[in-house]
Protein backbone atom coordinates (compact mmCIF):
# COMPACT_ATOMS: atom_id res chain seq x y z
CA UNK A 1 0.00 0.00 0.00
CA UNK A 2 1.60 3.30 -0.98
CA UNK A 3 2.40 5.64 1.91
CA UNK A 4 0.20 8.71 2.22
CA UNK A 5 1.87 11.90 1.10
CA UNK A 6 1.22 15.25 2.69
CA UNK A 7 2.07 18.03 0.26
CA UNK A 8 4.64 20.47 1.57
CA UNK A 9 2.47 23.33 0.37
CA UNK A 10 0.13 22.48 3.24
CA UNK A 11 2.79 23.49 5.74
CA UNK A 12 2.11 27.08 6.72
CA UNK A 13 4.85 29.61 7.19
CA UNK A 14 5.72 30.67 10.71
CA UNK A 15 4.96 27.30 12.35
CA UNK A 16 8.57 26.87 13.41
CA UNK A 17 9.11 23.97 11.03
CA UNK A 18 7.06 21.64 13.24
CA UNK A 19 4.95 20.10 10.49
CA UNK A 20 7.89 19.98 8.12
CA UNK A 21 9.91 18.01 10.67
CA UNK A 22 7.06 15.55 11.21
CA UNK A 23 6.64 15.01 7.48
CA UNK A 24 10.38 14.63 6.99
CA UNK A 25 10.61 12.07 9.81
CA UNK A 26 7.78 9.97 8.42
CA UNK A 27 9.22 10.04 4.92
CA UNK A 28 12.83 9.37 5.98
CA UNK A 29 11.84 6.39 8.15
CA UNK A 30 9.25 4.91 5.78
CA UNK A 31 10.65 5.28 2.27
CA UNK A 32 13.23 2.97 0.75
CA UNK A 33 16.82 4.23 0.47
CA UNK A 34 17.39 6.14 -2.74
CA UNK A 35 13.69 6.64 -3.43
CA UNK A 36 12.67 10.00 -4.79
CA UNK A 37 9.95 12.31 -3.48
CA UNK A 38 6.50 10.74 -3.23
CA UNK A 39 4.54 11.28 -6.37
CA UNK A 40 7.69 12.22 -8.27
CA UNK A 41 6.70 15.87 -8.43
CA UNK A 42 9.01 18.31 -6.68
CA UNK A 43 7.15 21.00 -4.80
CA UNK A 44 8.08 24.36 -3.44
CA UNK A 45 9.85 23.86 -0.13
CA UNK A 46 8.26 25.66 2.80
CA UNK A 47 10.48 28.12 4.64
CA UNK A 48 11.52 27.10 8.12
CA UNK A 49 11.65 29.26 11.24
CA UNK A 50 15.30 30.06 10.54
CA UNK A 51 14.61 31.07 6.95
CA UNK A 52 11.77 33.32 8.07
CA UNK A 53 13.97 34.79 10.81
CA UNK A 54 16.82 35.55 8.41
CA UNK A 55 14.35 37.04 5.95
CA UNK A 56 13.11 39.41 8.67
CA UNK A 57 16.55 40.21 10.09
CA UNK A 58 17.94 41.34 6.76
CA UNK A 59 15.20 43.93 6.57
CA UNK A 60 15.53 45.13 10.16
CA UNK A 61 17.65 48.31 10.33
CA UNK A 62 18.37 47.73 14.03
CA UNK A 63 19.88 44.33 13.26
CA UNK A 64 21.87 45.63 10.30
CA UNK A 65 23.30 48.57 12.24
CA UNK A 66 24.18 46.54 15.34
CA UNK A 67 25.68 43.75 13.22
CA UNK A 68 27.90 46.22 11.36
CA UNK A 69 29.12 47.69 14.64
CA UNK A 70 29.84 44.23 16.05
CA UNK A 71 31.68 43.13 12.91
CA UNK A 72 33.81 46.27 13.11
CA UNK A 73 34.57 45.63 16.79
CA UNK A 74 35.51 42.01 16.12
CA UNK A 75 37.84 43.06 13.30
CA UNK A 76 39.69 45.62 15.39
CA UNK A 77 39.83 43.17 18.29
CA UNK A 78 41.64 40.68 16.05
CA UNK A 79 43.70 43.20 14.07
CA UNK A 80 43.95 46.46 16.05
CA UNK A 81 46.92 47.49 13.89
CA UNK A 82 44.50 48.23 11.06
CA UNK A 83 43.41 51.50 12.65
CA UNK A 84 45.96 52.05 15.43
CA UNK A 85 49.66 51.75 14.63
CA UNK A 86 50.87 52.93 18.06
CA UNK A 87 51.94 50.99 21.14
CA UNK A 88 49.33 50.97 23.94
CA UNK A 89 52.10 50.58 26.55
CA UNK A 90 54.34 53.38 25.36
CA UNK A 91 54.34 56.22 27.89
CA UNK A 92 55.63 59.80 27.77
CA UNK A 93 55.22 61.46 31.16
CA UNK A 94 55.85 64.86 29.62
CA UNK A 95 52.44 64.56 27.91
CA UNK A 96 50.50 63.15 30.87
CA UNK A 97 46.80 64.17 30.84
CA UNK A 98 47.23 66.34 27.77
CA UNK A 99 44.26 66.78 25.47
CA UNK A 100 43.91 65.83 21.81
CA UNK A 101 46.58 66.83 19.32
CA UNK A 102 47.55 65.94 15.77
CA UNK A 103 47.98 62.17 15.46
CA UNK A 104 46.50 61.59 18.93
CA UNK A 105 42.81 62.51 18.66
CA UNK A 106 41.82 61.17 22.12
CA UNK A 107 44.67 62.75 24.08
CA UNK A 108 46.86 61.09 26.71
CA UNK A 109 46.26 59.38 30.06
CA UNK A 110 47.98 59.92 33.42
CA UNK A 111 51.11 58.12 32.26
CA UNK A 112 51.29 59.81 28.89
CA UNK A 113 49.95 56.85 26.93
CA UNK A 114 47.84 57.42 23.83
CA UNK A 115 44.17 57.03 24.80
CA UNK A 116 43.09 56.28 21.22
CA UNK A 117 45.50 53.36 20.93
CA UNK A 118 44.44 51.96 24.29
CA UNK A 119 40.75 52.26 23.39
CA UNK A 120 41.34 50.31 20.18
CA UNK A 121 43.43 47.62 21.87
CA UNK A 122 40.99 47.42 24.78
CA UNK A 123 38.35 45.96 22.47
CA UNK A 124 40.30 42.70 22.31
CA UNK A 125 39.91 41.87 26.01
CA UNK A 126 36.24 42.84 26.16
CA UNK A 127 35.24 40.96 23.01
CA UNK A 128 37.26 37.90 24.04
CA UNK A 129 35.65 37.78 27.48
CA UNK A 130 32.15 38.34 26.08
CA UNK A 131 32.33 35.78 23.27
CA UNK A 132 34.15 33.04 25.19
CA UNK A 133 32.07 33.43 28.35
CA UNK A 134 28.83 33.40 26.36
CA UNK A 135 29.90 30.35 24.35
CA UNK A 136 30.92 28.48 27.49
CA UNK A 137 27.77 29.36 29.42
CA UNK A 138 25.55 28.52 26.43
CA UNK A 139 27.19 25.14 25.82
CA UNK A 140 27.24 24.11 29.49
CA UNK A 141 23.81 25.49 30.33
CA UNK A 142 22.25 24.26 27.08
CA UNK A 143 23.58 20.74 27.59
CA UNK A 144 22.55 20.44 31.24
CA UNK A 145 19.19 22.09 30.64
CA UNK A 146 18.42 19.83 27.68
CA UNK A 147 19.29 16.70 29.67
CA UNK A 148 17.13 17.84 32.59
CA UNK A 149 14.17 18.73 30.39
CA UNK A 150 14.30 15.67 28.14
CA UNK A 151 14.89 12.89 30.65
CA UNK A 152 13.19 14.47 33.69
CA UNK A 153 13.09 12.45 36.88
CA UNK A 154 16.05 12.66 39.23
CA UNK A 155 18.15 14.28 36.47
CA UNK A 156 15.74 17.19 36.44
CA UNK A 157 15.63 17.45 40.23
CA UNK A 158 19.41 17.29 40.62
CA UNK A 159 20.28 19.80 37.93
CA UNK A 160 17.47 22.17 38.90
CA UNK A 161 18.58 22.26 42.54
CA UNK A 162 22.21 22.73 41.44
CA UNK A 163 21.17 25.67 39.29
CA UNK A 164 19.24 27.14 42.24
CA UNK A 165 22.40 27.06 44.35
CA UNK A 166 24.33 29.09 41.75
CA UNK A 167 21.36 31.42 41.32
CA UNK A 168 21.66 32.28 45.00
CA UNK A 169 25.19 33.69 44.55
CA UNK A 170 25.20 37.42 43.63
CA UNK A 171 27.30 37.53 40.50
CA UNK A 172 29.06 40.82 41.28
CA UNK A 173 29.79 39.93 44.91
CA UNK A 174 30.85 36.45 43.86
CA UNK A 175 33.23 37.95 41.30
CA UNK A 176 34.81 40.21 43.89
CA UNK A 177 35.37 37.27 46.24
CA UNK A 178 36.42 34.70 43.65
CA UNK A 179 38.69 36.89 41.53
CA UNK A 180 40.30 38.73 44.44
CA UNK A 181 42.47 35.68 45.13
CA UNK A 182 43.48 35.24 41.47
CA UNK A 183 46.83 36.74 40.52
CA UNK A 184 46.71 35.97 36.80
CA UNK A 185 46.46 38.99 34.49
CA UNK A 186 44.90 37.00 31.62
CA UNK A 187 41.24 36.90 30.64
CA UNK A 188 40.70 33.21 31.44
CA UNK A 189 39.93 33.49 35.18
CA UNK A 190 37.27 36.11 34.39
CA UNK A 191 35.83 33.92 31.62
CA UNK A 192 35.78 30.88 33.90
CA UNK A 193 34.01 32.78 36.65
CA UNK A 194 31.33 34.16 34.29
CA UNK A 195 30.70 30.67 32.87
CA UNK A 196 30.48 29.26 36.41
CA UNK A 197 27.75 31.68 37.45
CA UNK A 198 26.19 32.28 34.03
CA UNK A 199 25.18 28.78 32.98
CA UNK A 200 22.10 28.41 35.29
CA UNK A 201 20.17 31.09 33.40
CA UNK A 202 20.83 29.38 30.05
CA UNK A 203 20.06 25.97 31.59
CA UNK A 204 16.68 27.13 32.87
CA UNK A 205 15.72 28.55 29.47
CA UNK A 206 16.92 25.40 27.68
CA UNK A 207 15.05 23.13 30.09
CA UNK A 208 11.78 24.99 29.62
CA UNK A 209 12.16 24.96 25.83
CA UNK A 210 12.90 21.23 25.73
CA UNK A 211 10.00 20.39 28.05
CA UNK A 212 7.66 22.35 25.78
CA UNK A 213 9.05 20.93 22.55
CA UNK A 214 8.93 17.27 23.61
CA UNK A 215 5.17 17.53 24.22
CA UNK A 216 4.47 18.25 20.55
CA UNK A 217 2.78 15.70 18.34
CA UNK A 218 5.66 15.36 15.89
CA UNK A 219 7.95 14.15 18.71
CA UNK A 220 5.40 11.54 19.74
CA UNK A 221 5.03 10.51 16.09
CA UNK A 222 8.80 10.15 15.75
CA UNK A 223 8.89 8.00 18.89
CA UNK A 224 6.09 5.81 17.53
CA UNK A 225 7.98 5.39 14.27
CA UNK A 226 10.99 4.03 16.15
CA UNK A 227 13.24 7.08 16.53
CA UNK A 228 15.63 6.83 19.46
CA UNK A 229 16.31 9.43 22.14
CA UNK A 230 19.35 10.80 20.36
CA UNK A 231 17.50 11.23 17.06
CA UNK A 232 14.53 12.89 18.70
CA UNK A 233 16.68 15.25 20.76
CA UNK A 234 19.01 16.30 17.95
CA UNK A 235 16.65 16.23 14.96
CA UNK A 236 13.31 17.32 16.39
CA UNK A 237 13.61 18.86 19.83
CA UNK A 238 16.87 20.82 19.60
CA UNK A 239 16.00 22.77 16.40
CA UNK A 240 12.74 23.93 17.99
CA UNK A 241 14.19 24.57 21.46
CA UNK A 242 17.43 26.37 20.60
CA UNK A 243 15.90 29.69 19.54
CA UNK A 244 15.26 31.02 23.09
CA UNK A 245 18.78 29.98 24.10
CA UNK A 246 20.27 31.94 21.21
CA UNK A 247 18.25 35.02 22.12
CA UNK A 248 19.21 34.92 25.79
CA UNK A 249 22.88 34.22 24.98
CA UNK A 250 23.06 37.12 22.51
CA UNK A 251 21.69 39.58 25.05
CA UNK A 252 23.85 38.09 27.82
CA UNK A 253 26.98 38.68 25.74
CA UNK A 254 26.63 42.43 26.15
CA UNK A 255 25.91 41.96 29.86
CA UNK A 256 29.07 39.89 30.30
CA UNK A 257 31.17 42.58 28.63
CA UNK A 258 29.74 45.14 31.05
CA UNK A 259 30.37 42.74 33.96
CA UNK A 260 34.03 42.34 32.98
CA UNK A 261 34.45 46.11 32.82
CA UNK A 262 32.76 46.50 36.22
CA UNK A 263 34.98 43.88 37.86
CA UNK A 264 38.07 45.43 36.26
CA UNK A 265 36.96 48.87 37.46
CA UNK A 266 36.71 47.50 41.01
CA UNK A 267 40.15 45.92 40.72
CA UNK A 268 38.99 42.29 40.76
CA UNK A 269 38.73 41.56 37.03
CA UNK A 270 41.46 42.01 34.49
CA UNK A 271 44.69 43.39 35.87
CA UNK A 272 47.55 45.41 34.35
CA UNK A 273 49.39 45.09 32.04
CA UNK A 274 46.27 43.84 30.22
CA UNK A 275 44.69 46.65 28.22
CA UNK A 276 41.04 46.88 29.24
CA UNK A 277 38.36 49.54 29.08
CA UNK A 278 37.44 48.83 32.71
CA UNK A 279 41.02 49.35 33.88
CA UNK A 280 41.34 52.63 31.98
CA UNK A 281 37.98 53.86 33.29
CA UNK A 282 39.08 53.07 36.84
CA UNK A 283 42.38 54.89 36.37
CA UNK A 284 40.68 57.93 34.83
CA UNK A 285 37.82 58.25 37.34
CA UNK A 286 39.97 60.28 39.76
CA UNK A 287 40.87 62.84 37.10
CA UNK A 288 37.46 63.22 35.44
CA UNK A 289 37.19 66.93 36.29
CA UNK A 290 40.59 67.98 34.96
CA UNK A 291 40.94 65.46 32.12
CA UNK A 292 37.48 64.17 31.12
CA UNK A 293 38.79 62.80 27.81
CA UNK A 294 40.57 60.01 29.69
CA UNK A 295 37.22 58.68 30.93
CA UNK A 296 34.81 59.56 28.15
CA UNK A 297 36.48 57.65 25.31
CA UNK A 298 36.86 54.20 26.94
CA UNK A 299 33.45 54.59 28.62
CA UNK A 300 31.91 55.54 25.27
CA UNK A 301 33.49 52.54 23.54
CA UNK A 302 32.17 50.25 26.28
CA UNK A 303 28.67 51.72 26.05
CA UNK A 304 28.52 51.39 22.26
CA UNK A 305 29.71 47.76 22.43
CA UNK A 306 27.19 46.72 25.09
CA UNK A 307 24.38 48.57 23.32
CA UNK A 308 25.22 46.91 19.98
CA UNK A 309 24.97 43.40 21.44
CA UNK A 310 21.75 44.18 23.32
CA UNK A 311 20.18 45.64 20.17
CA UNK A 312 21.30 42.56 18.22
CA UNK A 313 19.72 40.30 20.83
CA UNK A 314 16.45 42.24 20.72
CA UNK A 315 16.34 41.99 16.92
CA UNK A 316 17.04 38.24 17.02
CA UNK A 317 14.35 37.78 19.67
CA UNK A 318 11.77 39.60 17.57
CA UNK A 319 12.66 37.48 14.53
CA UNK A 320 12.62 34.12 16.31
CA UNK A 321 9.52 34.61 18.45
CA UNK A 322 6.46 33.45 16.48
CA UNK A 323 4.17 35.39 18.83
CA UNK A 324 5.68 38.66 17.58
CA UNK A 325 5.04 37.92 13.91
Amino acid sequence: MPEPYVPEEAVTHGDGGTAALAIGEAQSLAKAPGAGPPGGAPGARARSLWSDAWHDLRRNPVFVLSALVIVFLVIIAIWPQLIADGNPYRADLAKAQQGPEAGHPFGYDTQGRDVYTRVVYGARASITVGVCATAGAALLGGLLGSVAGFFGGWWDVLLSRLADIFFGIPILLGGLVFLSVVTSSTVWPVIGFIVLLGWPQIARIARGSVVTAKQNDYVQAARALGAGNGRMLLRHIAPNAVAPVIVVATIALGTYIALEATLSFLGAGLKPPTVSWGIDISAASTYVRNSPHMLLWPAGALSVTVLAFIMLGDAVRDALDPKLR
